[in-house]
């Protein structure tokens, strides 16, 4: 459920709706999403304040308004099981231990703050950095049920080897595993920001094509930064290119570590899918360039980049858990020892 939501945040932004309930948490000040021309012309001459960004003769689709309404419903369906989630792990604290209803209740507050974050985004007309935050507390409130289901699986007695990592790996590799799991996410807000920025316009900073748009910028490999969108564009391609380099060069190392300490290949793996992952990403946002007009830019390949990249997040956020949960049975071993 989720991912979900974060897929209909995402077909929000494609669809340029993310103005298209200008209150919260009603809209249009009602609580349904069929509105019409007339009934959006009316809302906002009695609320001056909230005219789309786009100027007050802007008018907005019931598809459009359906796409953001369908969004807060669903973050309103899914505090039900977040909260049953809770309650059933505070319940079975015997069996799953402390750290699995911390999980639990965390999974609750990220998913208040996440609420606020959207917010946010409508109070400050999908301001970049607002959607950067909700984008990002999305990805830790989805990443949290991994984190639990992996905590409850090594309590049910799980003898699954990323559970059991050696001490002496976790020690020589944590630092590493921190380091791509933070590129990857910061990877992924600036993607976020590169999206939202102007309006989402910046997309053809670099213009469009191949090489002219991608992999080059306006047919150069370094190009002039004349303007925002460039300097934009440019950023985050750097930056896709140092995260390449720290997953592809880090999980090599942890599998040379792995063989050394008798870890298993399973870390490894993950690591090795993380990197597939940045690949195939690096791709689809150059075809998202390439396949593009000017004034036509195919917003399913957007949405299918950040399908890509937040799927790249929570793998190498596995890793990430693997190494914790394995830090706490080494220590839980000792203690009865």
């Amino acid at each position: 459920m989720a991912l979900v939501i974060i897929v209909a945040g995402g077909t929000i932004r494609i669809n340029d709706a993310g103005e298209s309930c200008p209150d919260w948490p009603q809209c249009f000040g009602t609580w349904g999403f069929d509105i019409s021309v007339e009934e959006q012309a009316a809302y906002w001459e009695a609320n001056p304040e909230e005219v789309d960004s786009r100027g007050e003769d802007h008018r907005y689709t019931t598809f459009e308004i359906f796409t953001e309404w369908i969004h807060r419903a669903m973050v309103g369906v899914i505090a039900l099981p977040v909260l049953a989630n809770a309650l059933l792990m505070r319940s079975k604290r015997a069996m799953y231990g402390t750290k699995a209803y911390q999980l639990a209740v965390f999974a609750g507050i990220m998913l208040i703050l996440q609420a606020t974050a959207g917010a946010l985004t409508v109070f400050f007309d999908n301001a970049d950095w607002s959607v950067a935050l909700h984008l990002s507390m999305a990805c830790i409130f989805s990443a949290t049920f991994i984190f639990q289901h992996m905590e409850m699986r090594s309590k049910e007695g799980s003898f699954h080897p990323l559970f059991y990592l050696p001490e002496a790996f976790v020690v020589a590799n944590k630092r590493r595993i921190d380091a791509m799991v933070g590129a990857v996410f910061t990877l992924l807000i600036l993607g976020a920001w590169v999206s939202s920025t102007a309006g989402g316009q910046y997309n053809q900073g670099c213009s469009v094509g191949f090489p002219t748009g991608w992999p080059k910028c306006n047919g150069s490999v370094l190009p002039s930064f004349d303007g925002p969108g460039v300097l934009v564009q440019m950023v985050h391609r750097f930056g896709a290119l140092i995260v390449g380099l720290v997953l592809v060069a880090g999980s090599a190392r942890i599998r040379s570590e792995a063989r050394e300490h008798n870890a298993g290949t399973s870390i490894g793996r993950i690591t090795d899918i993380t990197a597939g992952f940045w690949m195939l990403n690096v791709m689809i946002g150059g075809t998202y360039i390439i396949a593009a007009k000017m004034d036509n830019f195919p917003e399913w390949v957007s949405l299918l980049h950040l399908v890509v990249g937040i799927t790249g997040l929570l793998i190498a956020s596995s890793a990430l858990f693997s190494m914790n949960i394995s830090a706490s049975n080494f220590n839980d071993r000792t203690e009865e020892a």
